[in-house]
């Protein structure tokens, strides 16, 4: 069916106020609200920034798993992005997906937010750029991608609540571009923070509509982050058009009522369902079965059950009867279901071959003694050590979390690599800070049936089952609820590999207890701290408790938790043997270093390091893993260092490797992406898209904590390396640093004389390879404005262009920066202005070396 203006006009006068009113939230925590009079179907959402989770937290639905956010903006490769956006909306379409929660375009204004991993860069115009062509990818296929979190939502701390107090001046300029980007890109879906600004709530912010709706002509859908909407008519009023999830918001039947008491204007409801129903037909969801004659008295259907969490849980559990229900609709098996749901297939290998050319390119080398690349040909024996060289973390923590199928960690990787050619040795040395992790099923087994995993019962208030399946490890954020559920009980046979004392925990909310063979190790009540989903579906802190085990002597293990309204129903098994002695550790990792012809030692951040939710409070590895990287060191020179982190960390002995090799979270083909760059087949394509410092001291912007609710934003404009630069500081690595395996000189930049206000800027920028290998370089301009009569930074990025290059090569780069670079925000005209007269265009690598600068004048109009 055609879907023009008149005809959505047409199928909206098939439906009471009430019937439009009701299609505004949803029928589920994943699902919009169906309307048969229209032939409009349920519409699918999913969280997706590194990979399509789909409906259920389920480790038997798998999903490809790309390099995180911030990997990806350090390809600065927009082509590169726009093909992996591809991927994601392959991997939406096999799962029923119409609607994508990505791409995260908040900023790393500090370098301690939780959430670094899933967002892009410290700058607007970068993040921008490789936000819209993620954007591009996705919605080329027919899946509609969502910026989010609109707007200045860029930490954790108390993040439901915190109140940001931005000017106006750099919200325009700094926060709110990226979004701009995204809508000039053709973005189908908006999604409103948690947060305030300025006092007001985001779902109820005139932000909404101007600049949004207004000066950017934003047509598609404005949603509310999952939870956000806590009131009616001001929600309603503003510029919202989707409260999710559903059926229980503070819309739906209340907002019905609002319109019919004159409280909501039917007209702004109407514009909501407009745009609801446009998204729909762009997706494929409406006038599927359109039912015919008028239809106007039927109402949307909700189901009844539950909300649940923001971004990224699952239902909620309703109290009814003694036990609790589920959301009809979604994924997964529902409720008095006994078959689990069939594992979809994995994904096309030309998608994994993409993703693992993706952790190449985002890998940076950030610095090289003439250890890389290492030559497989010349080596005997290579030592990796490390526990992240086994367990690679391949993603951050939080609702942005999938299953992959198969995932090759660093060790995998280099022994695949250097099979036929050298002898790998893996030390895992001292255990690294941070709490336990799930149970494996490599180190359990479910004591009913004796296979690798754990057994997952639920049971009734008498402690009868209603079912049980064998799952495959401790970490079950969603089991199945079935009528009269009141307990969720996991089970399982540890089979020890190292004797002594054992720590054993288990994470959820509520009544919750824990057995070893029958023996209670802890039980009490513990109720959540916080309503944030994050922490009450995803990541719930655990309770631990210790017990000797024997190695040959099995033991029982079961963790039980009742389910109670406001406490999730997540529920999360750990278990860590005795850490080994550290000073032997140390020892045994730096002879077999000793006794390699190379060693990589892999360091970085660990489980709840980097999480949805919570903001870091330090920047360090800890003590035991920096020690390890010295101890390997000095044990030998041809030592290269990998970090496997999703934001800036501390690196004390980075001036003692013969190379640092910035792995990110690398996603499910990391290790192999790694070894290509580690063995020279693929040169290290990233570059940084934040500046990371020697130590968080010297970091421009630390606070990332509201006093009294509010967080102000008092650097303005001057965040990542403007700030930097504005405080005359020096950091280890700039924005823009990144080594490759040749060498480049900065020849010439050519700016032309005289440039007009509100055109964009040619610059040539004629580099030269200088070393014996084909590179390619990433090629920066950066703008200053010497005398300016408004507040600027020293010296701001701008742009960029990618060139490749043969040995001896000369090639010129051109750089189209665009207009709106030169140009800032006036307050008191609320417009935009371009200062007339001398500008400084600066070349080079980094935010922090730039040989290369010519002078420009710019000219009339006067405004951009």
């Amino acid at each position: 069916m055609g879907t023009s203006d008149e005809e959505i006009d047409r199928l909206l006068g098939k439906l009471t106020p009430r019937a439009r009113a009701l299609l505004l939230d949803g029928a589920t925590t994943w699902r919009t609200r169906a309307e048969p009079a229209l032939g409009l179907r349920e519409l699918m959402m999913s969280d997706g920034p590194a990979g399509v989770r789909g409906e259920a937290w389920d480790e038997r639905d798998t999903s490809v798993l790309l390099p995180s956010a911030s990997a990806l903006a350090a390809t600065w490769d927009e082509d590169l992005v726009e093909s992996l956006g591809g991927v994601l909306a392959a991997e939406a379409r096999r799962k029923g997906v119409d609607v994508l929660l990505a791409p995260t375009l908040n900023l790393h204004r500090s370098p301690l937010g939780g959430r670094h991993f899933e967002c892009f860069s410290e700058d607007p115009e970068l993040t921008g750029r490789v936000g819209a062509a993620l954007v591009r990818g996705v919605q080329a296929h027919g899946v509609a991608a969502t910026a989010k979190h609109y707007v200045a939502n860029d930490s954790e701390t108390d993040r439901l609540t915190v109140d940001v107090r931005v000017d106006e001046r750099t919200l325009r300029e700094v926060y709110l571009a990226p979004f701009e980007a995204a809508v000039a890109a053709g973005v189908r879906l908006v999604m409103a923070g948690y947060n305030a600004v300025d006092g007001t709530t985001m779902t109820a912010s005139d932000l909404l509509t101007g600049p949004l709706k207004g000066e950017w002509g934003f047509d598609g859908v404005v949603v509310s982050d999952w939870g956000a909407v806590r009131t009616t008519v001001d929600t309603a009023r503003a510029g919202l058009d989707l409260a999710m999830p559903g059926p229980d918001s503070p819309w739906g039947e209340a907002l019905a009522r609002a319109v019919a008491d004159g409280l909501v204007p039917e007209a702004v409801v109407d514009d909501k369902v407009r745009r609801l129903l446009r998204l729909a037909a762009w997706v494929g969801a409406l006038g599927e079965g359109e039912a015919p004659g008028g239809g106007g008295a039927r109402e949307a259907c909700g189901s009844g059950g539950a909300r649940e969490v923001p971004e990224g849980g699952g239902s909620r559990e309703v109290p009814g009867g003694g036990g609790s229900r589920e959301v009809p609709g979604g994924g997964g098996a529902r409720a008095g279901d006994p078959h689990p749901p069939v594992p979809r297939p994995t994904v096309a290998p030309e998608g994994r071959a993409l993703a693992r050319r993706a952790v190449a390119a985002g890998s940076v080398l950030l610095a090289n003694r003439g250890v890389l690349p290492l030559d497989p040909g010349g080596l005997r024996t290579v030592a990796v050590i490390g526990a992240h060289a086994a367990r690679t973390r391949t993603q951050g923590g939080g609702s942005a979390g999938v299953f992959p199928r198969e995932e090759v960690s660093v060790l995998d990787g280099i022994r695949d690599a250097l099979r036929g050619h050298a002898r790998v040795v893996h030390v895992p040395g001292p255990r690294p800070d941070g709490p336990a992790p799930p149970l494996d099923h490599d180190a359990c087994t479910d004591p009913r049936s004796g296979r690798p995993g754990v057994l997952l019962r639920m049971l009734d208030a008498d402690g009868r089952e209603l079912y049980a399946e064998r799952r495959r490890g401790g970490r079950l954020l969603e089991p199945r609820l079935v009528p009269g559920a009141h307990t969720v009980e996991i089970s399982a046979r540890l089979r020890p590999r190292t004797a002594g004392r054992w720590t054993l925990g288990v994470a959820g909310f509520g009544r919750m207890s824990l057995a070893l063979d029958g023996r209670p190790l802890l039980a009490g009540d513990f109720p959540p701290p916080t309503d944030d989903p994050a922490v009450v579906h995803v990541n719930p802190p655990a309770q631990y408790a210790e017990a000797d085990l024997a190695v040959g002597q099995d033991a029982l293990l079961v963790a039980r938790r009742e389910l109670a309204p406001g406490t999730g129903r997540a529920t999360v098994v750990s278990a860590a043997p005795p850490a080994p002695d550290a000073a032997a550790s140390l020892a045994d990792a730096a002879r077999a270093a000793a006794a390699a012809d190379a060693a990589i030692v892999v360091v970085g951040t660990t489980e709840h390091g980097e999480c949805e939710g919570y903001d870091r409070t330090a920047l360090t590895l800890g003590s035991t893993q920096d020690a390890l990287v010295r101890a390997v060191a000095a044990g030998n020179p041809r030592t290269v260092a990998v970090v496997n982190s999703g934001g800036p960390v501390e690196l004390p002995w980075r001036d003692a490797v013969g190379a640092v090799l910035l792995a990110w979270f690398p996603g499910q083909e990391g290790g192999g992406g790694v070894a290509d760059v580690l063995f020279g087949h693929t040169e290290p394509g990233g570059r940084l898209p934040t500046t990371w410092p020697a130590v968080l001291a010297d970091a421009p912007v630390t606070r990332t904590g509201p006093a009294d609710g509010r967080l102000p934003y008092d650097e303005g404009l001057h965040i990542g390396h403007r700030g930097w630069l504005r405080h005359g500081r020096t950091p280890a690595y700039w924005f823009g640093h990144g080594l490759g395996y040749t060498g480049w000189a900065y020849e010439e930049l050519t700016v032309p004389p005289q440039a007009r206000a509100g055109d964009d800027l040619p610059v040539r920028v004629r580099v030269r390879n200088t070393g014996a290998r084909v590179g390619r370089e990433v090629v920066q301009v950066y703008l200053a404005r010497p005398g300016s009569a408004v507040e600027r930074p020293v010296r701001w990025f701008a742009g960029y262009t990618a060139v490749r290059a043969r040995p001896g090569e000369t090639v010129t780069a051109t750089v189209r920066v665009p207009a709106r670079a030169l140009r800032h925000w006036c307050v008191e005209e609320r417009a935009w202005h371009t200062e007339e007269g001398p500008w400084r265009v600066l070349a080079g690598r980094s935010a922090g070396e730039v040989p290369l600068v010519a002078d420009l004048e710019v000219r009339g109009p006067g405004t951009g």
